[in-house]
């Protein structure tokens, strides 16, 4: 089949024709507005906030030991119990020790009435020795047996009463309000008097939560006039759910010094715990509440774009015109972020829907307010 080559030369132009003809059709159509929402940037005094991370601890942590030795005959209470000041808690077979009871109580009773007749001797002699019946040695005699059977008795006494504490001491009680750890001794297992951990008590009400302050951290407050009499006396907790304690605590102990490994000082604060939701070994920050900064230029943290190690907000520009702007950032406040350059208080800043746009994109702009923003649950 022969090609008409001029047939394709114009066919070639027409397809050029058309192809131009829908370029330059699809230039002239405006570009799509980019449905956004801002909001004004805030201006207010604001009080800074510092987080720290912490663990919670037991406020008194008791290893209880046997005081005496024995194998374990009862276990009166589970492991995380919650057990109470003077509750028992476990018993050592005591009858090695009711029967050292008893034994010590024959020994009072033969020293006591071996006394007793001493005694007897010992008014006699005096009668006798006013009559001068007797010689002064007998009686003298008779006086020394007589403060020897009570030395005697009374060290039977004492014995008597060791006995008595050691039957006692195999009821193990709690020594404090808490609860019970899970790992304690069970029924029939041996215990060695003073060395053997039966179990660990630990108090629940109120906690304490240990955490550190860098050395920077420390300064800044310092320079600032933040003593821990000022800032550590209404503290918060926020879980690790993200979820903020209900109730506030307060600083109860600061290390003498930074520690030498860490170069930190470590503090504990006090959270009371009446519905014993915190329990030790849960993580938490804790947040103190510093100075105040005038006049602070407030964002939702929302509206932070980062890029290379920079952050960046979308601004509402002259005609409605998406613009980027290099921001700095200062300390978080909730859910807002201070902003220390880059933005002025007249400055509206896109909260939704600038990851569709462009600088330079029209936008169809709806103006909110902070109490119109739904906040994010803080990680």
């Amino acid at each position: 089949m022969t090609v008409n080559k001029k047939n394709i030369i114009w066919l070639a132009i027409l397809l050029l024709l058309l192809t131009t003809g829908c370029s330059k059709q699809q230039a002239a159509r405006p570009p799509q507005e980019v449905v956004v929402k801002a909001m004004q940037v805030l201006q207010q005094d604001t009080p800074i906030t510092y987080e720290f991370v912490g663990e919670i601890v037991a406020k008194d942590e008791v290893q209880i030991k046997a005081q005496v030795s024995g194998n374990i005959a009862r276990k009166l209470v589970k492991g995380g119990d919650t057990v109470y000041a003077g509750q028992p808690l476990f018993e050592i077979d005591r009858r090695n020790y009711a029967a050292a009871v008893a034994d010590a109580q024959a020994q009072v009773a033969q020293a006591q009435a071996s006394l007793s007749n001493i005694r007897r001797d010992v008014v006699r002699y005096q009668d006798l020795a006013d009559q001068g019946g007797i010689a002064d040695q007998v009686l003298d005699t008779a006086v020394a047996q007589a403060e020897q059977a009570q030395a005697q008795a009374n060290a039977y006494l004492a014995k008597l009463a060791q006995a008595q504490n050691d039957l006692a001491d195999t009821i193990i009680v709690s020594p404090v309000d808490g609860r019970i750890g899970v790992g304690e001794l069970s029924s029939g297992m041996y215990a060695q008097a003073g060395s053997t951990v039966i179990a660990t008590v630990s108090t629940v009400d109120p906690v304490q939560v240990r955490f550190s302050m860098s050395e920077n951290e420390y300064l800044k407050f310092s320079r600032l006039g933040n003593t821990p009499d000022s800032w550590g006396q209404n503290l918060s907790l926020v879980l690790s759910d993200g979820t903020k304690y209900s109730l506030t605590g307060h600083l109860e102990q600061v290390d003498r010094g930074l520690s030498s490994q860490t170069g930190t000082l470590a503090m504990k604060a006090a959270f009371g715990n009446p519905q014993q939701l915190l329990v030790p070994g849960m993580f938490a920050r804790i947040v103190a509440v510093g100075e105040t900064r005038p006049g602070a230029l407030l964002i939702p943290q929302r509206a932070v774009q980062e890029m290379l190690g920079k952050t960046f907000v979308t601004v509402v520009g002259a005609n409605n015109e998406a613009v980027t702007k290099p921001v700095i950032l200062g300390p978080k406040v909730d859910s807002l972020q201070i902003v220390e350059e880059g933005l002025t208080a007249q400055d509206v800043v896109v909260v939704e829907g600038f990851a569709k746009s462009q600088p330079g994109s029209p936008l169809k702009v709806t103006m909110i307010g902070l109490n119109d923003l739904t906040i994010p649950v803080a990680k």
